[in-house]
């Protein structure tokens, strides 16, 4: 076995998020470079993930801090005051920054059988910026919530 091959492909924070993606449910991850980021990307992003649906504020709660002295590593939680039921639940979570060199953060995706609609993680950002979790319901209704985060540090070599 090409050992090498196995160390360039998974790295230990992809296997970190990956375990807790199947503890909370599923986790879509991409890995890509970074390059500059265009007004409106993130809104784009979202737009591809559900079909253009206009997000209304509200349901959604994101808890980050305003001031987070390391960029490297800014907890985040998102909750969602939605029941978790086969009639009524939590599609999806997902997560962007309207100022980061790549917008989307990450998506979770969830069914019923998780019991409550709330994820905790850990982001990089890279400068002040705009956190945006949205909810994405099974009736097809968005919901949304937002926070400012001023980063003191650079989390993206800053």
């Amino acid at each position: 076995m090409d050992r090498s091959f196995a160390r360039d492909q998974i790295s230990r924070r992809l296997v970190l998020i990956g375990a807790a993606g199947v503890a909370t449910g599923f986790v879509t991850i991409r890995k890509v470079a970074a390059q500059a980021v265009h007004p409106g990307a993130h809104v784009e992003w979202l737009n591809k993930l559900v079909g253009g649906k206009k997000a209304t504020p509200g349901k959604v709660k994101l808890h980050i801090p305003e001031i987070a002295e390391n960029g490297n590593t800014v907890p985040m939680t998102v909750s969602v005051d939605n029941p978790m039921t086969a009639a009524a639940y939590v599609k999806a979570i997902h997560v962007v920054t309207d100022n980061n060199p790549q917008p989307q953060v990450a998506s979770f995706y969830l069914s019923p059988a998780n019991g409550k609609a709330e994820i905790q993680t850990r982001i990089r950002l890279a400068e002040t910026m705009h956190v945006i979790a949205y909810a994405e319901l099974s009736d097809g209704s968005v919901w949304s919530d937002q926070a400012e985060a001023k980063v003191t540090i650079g989390g993206c070599g800053g």
